[in-house]
């Protein structure tokens, strides 16, 4: 039996998902995508993980979608344009599904990121990545601008970077990835997965609830003018202060004493 294209551990409140197609250099195929589609279906209803993180196995984080696959796709008398317009779709599914979790999403990068690898990686919440990692928006190299990836990464980045990205084609490293802002962290190859779960435990000892309306606030709000995002985190603030598990926390705050959750 082959091994599952996504895999699954669990480390207390931590769930690591390995993306493990190496060979092909984890790319987002059908069935990676369907595979990262129900476990994050999944995770959202589980309350007993905290926080998520997504690296890939083998040489490279993610080098996008299938071009083999995808060329298959043409052999249809619409030469493909329905096939390719539910491929899109259901990816752009995937990485909203990322940004509607309630837990944070940090990316784990190695070797490269590119097209809708490196969407991936602008869709999670968080990202550390080794230092020789690579990103990139290639797809205009081969007469496919990559325009799905464009949405997530002008997200991340100043627009005139992300342009530059887009119409040449060109990686750029860790260092800039994370002065731009692409990623949080820049990590010594050897030293990339305690970083990541460094960072991962360090959410997960928080209060779980509150990082979860914390989340979602954080990006609603982002969309909204200014007026409205005061007027609406004020309220997420009046919630959150409501939480019986708040209030034990102010207080051991106060008597300077650790906050023990009962999540």
């Amino acid at each position: 039996m082959s091994e599952p294209l996504l895999i699954r551990q669990d480390q207390g409140p931590i769930a690591n998902l390995t993306l493990n197609n190496p060979a092909k250099l984890n790319v987002l195929s059908d069935a990676m995508l369907q595979s990262l589609s129900d476990t994050f279906d999944t995770l959202s209803a589980d309350k007993t993980i905290r926080v998520i993180t997504l690296k890939g196995a083998g040489k490279a984080f993610c080098a996008g979608h299938d071009l083999r696959e995808m060329t298959t796709k043409r052999q249809t008398p619409d030469n493909g344009a329905a096939a390719f317009k539910d491929l899109f779709e259901r990816c752009s599914h995937v990485m909203q599904q990322i940004r509607t979790l309630p837990q944070p999403v940090i990316a784990q990068v190695h070797g490269i990121a590119t097209a809708a690898g490196c969407q991936l990686v602008a869709s999670c919440d968080l990202a550390v990545a080794a230092e020789a990692t690579r990103f990139g928006v290639n797809g205009v190299n081969i007469g496919l601008f990559c325009s799905t990836p464009m949405v997530a990464l002008s997200r991340n980045i100043p627009q005139k970077q992300a342009f530059e990205m887009l119409v040449t084609g060109d990686f750029i490293d860790a260092h800039k990835a994370h002065a731009l802002g692409l990623i949080n962290r820049v990590s010594p190859e050897n030293d990339l997965g305690s970083q990541t779960q460094d960072l991962a435990r360090t959410i997960a000892d928080k209060l779980g609830s509150a990082v979860k309306i914390g989340k979602w606030a954080f990006y609603k709000q982002s969309e909204m003018s200014l007026s409205d995002a005061y007027a609406y985190v004020s309220d997420v603030m009046v919630e959150n202060m409501l939480y019986a598990q708040t209030e034990q926390g102010i207080d051991a705050f106060l008597n300077k004493q650790p906050p023990k959750w009962d999540q």
